[in-house]
C-alpha cells in the first residue's frame, strides 16, 4: 500500500517508505537516480521511517523572456533522411513554405530554425536496419541532408544539435557533428552547428535544445508517462533540473568530470524531439514543446505501439511565446 524508496549520500543508504497519498504521487513522479530531498517522519504503526514531503530541485515559477519585436522561430527535429520512411515530399513542402516569403504573413516574420537532432537515420544503429534504408552510407545520408537544408532562405539562422542517429558519439553530452562526416554541412553560412544539449539565445527568448533519448528511461520508469505525450516525461526533467537522471538505462552518458546535463540556467522554451510525438505544454513559465518527426510510422514503432504525428513543424511569435502547429502532410477528403 506504499511506494518505498532507497536514497543514499555520502554517509550511507536508507530505505524510506510513502505511505500517504500526497507522498506517493510525488515519490512515484521521480526519475530514477534523480537528486531530491525528503521531509521525514516516523511511521505510523511500522518500523522505520515514512515520507512526509518530496522536494525536487525543480525550475522556479518565473515570467519568462520575450522578444521585443515580432519574430518567430520554428522548431522541427528527427528528419531521418536515408530512410526508407523519410517523408520527403513533405519535408520538401515545408521548405517551399519556408522560401514562400512575402506570400505569407507568418512566414515574413520567420528568423530561427531549431532543428533538434536525428538528421539521417545513420548505419547500424538498431538491428537489420539495412532493409528500412534508401541510403546504406551515411556520407551519403549527410551530403543529401546537406542538399535540403541549402534550400533554407539565407536570412534565417539555422541551429543544429545531433541525435543519437547521427555520426559522432552517442554518449550524452553529444559534441557537435564532426566535420570531416558532416557532408557539407559546415558550408552553410545560415546554420550554425551545437552540441546535445545546447542553449541558444533568439531575440532574448532562451532556448534548450535537446534531442531527447533521456525520454525513453523517464517513460519506462515512470507512472503514468507514454510516447503519446512526451511533453510530461519533459516536465519531469525539468522537475529534475537535469536531462538525463537515469544512469545505467537506456541512455548512453559519458562519465564526464562535470556533470553537463544540470540544467544551470532555466529556459523560456524547453525544445526536444526524439520520441516522433508532437506535444506542446508550459510548465511554470516555460514553454514545453517536442516537435515531433518527418518520419513515416516504422515497424519498430508498431510494434512498440507508438503513433508518430510526423509531418508537423511548431511555430512559436517570440514576441508572445505563442506556439501552433503547421502541417505539412497532404489533406485528402
Amino acid at each position: 500500500n506504499g511506494i518505498e524508496l532507497e536514497v543514499d549520500d555520502y554517509t550511507g543508504r536508507l530505505q524510506v517508505t510513502a505511505m500517504s497519498e500526497d507522498a506517493k504521487k510525488q515519490a512515484a513522479s521521480l526519475a530514477l537516480d534523480q537528486v531530491v530531498m525528503l521531509e521525514l517522519e516516523n511511521a505510523k504503526g511500522m518500523p522505520g521511517l515514512a515520507i512526509k514531503n518530496v522536494f525536487s530541485p525543480d525550475i522556479p515559477d518565473h515570467l519568462p523572456n520575450k522578444s521585443r519585436s515580432e519574430a518567430y522561430a520554428v522548431l522541427i527535429s528527427d528528419l531521418h533522411v536515408g530512410s526508407k520512411y523519410f517523408m520527403q515530399q513533405e519535408f520538401l513542402r515545408f521548405l517551399d513554405w519556408l522560401a514562400s516569403g512575402d506570400d505569407d504573413d507568418v512566414v515574413r516574420k520567420i528568423k530561427f530554425l531549431c532543428i533538434g537532432g536525428d538528421l539521417i537515420d545513420g548505419i547500424g544503429i538498431f538491428p537489420n536496419q539495412d532493409k528500412e534504408l534508401l541510403m546504406m552510407n551515411a556520407a551519403a545520408q549527410m551530403a543529401y541532408t546537406t542538399k535540403l537544408l541549402s534550400k533554407i532562405p539565407k536570412h534565417i539562422k539555422t541551429f543544429i544539435i545531433p541525435g543519437n542517429h547521427d555520426p559522432g558519439r552517442r554518449a550524452l553530452p553529444q559534441p557537435i557533428f564532426p566535420e570531416a562526416t558532416s557532408g557539407g554541412l559546415y558550408g552553410l553560412e545560415n546554420c550554425t552547428m551545437l552540441g546535445n544539449p545546447a542553449y541558444v539565445e533568439l531575440n532574448g527568448v532562451k532556448v534548450l535544445m535537446f534531442h531527447g533519448q533521456s525520454l525513453d528511461d523517464v517513460i519506462a520508469t515512470t507512472p503514468g508517462m507514454s510516447y503519446q505525450r512526451p511533453a510530461e516525461a519533459m516536465k519531469v526533467l525539468l522537475k529534475a533540473r537535469h536531462l538525463s537522471p537515469t544512469y545505467g538505462g537506456r541512455t548512453p552518458v559519458a562519465p564526464e568530470s562535470e556533470d553537463m546535463m544540470v540544467m544551470t540556467e532555466i529556459p523560456d522554451i524547453f525544445h526536444a524531439g526524439h520520441v516522433h510525438v508532437t506535444d506542446v505544454d508550459s510548465y511554470r513559465g516555460t514553454l514545453v514543446v517536442n516537435s515531433g518527426a518527418w518520419q513515416a510510422q516504422t515497424k519498430f514503432q508498431q510494434t512498440m505501439g507508438i503513433t508518430p504525428s510526423p509531418g508537423i513543424a511548431i511555430v512559436v511569435n517570440l514576441a508572445t511565446l505563442q506556439p501552433f502547429k503547421q502541417d505539412f502532410n497532404l489533406m485528402t477528403t
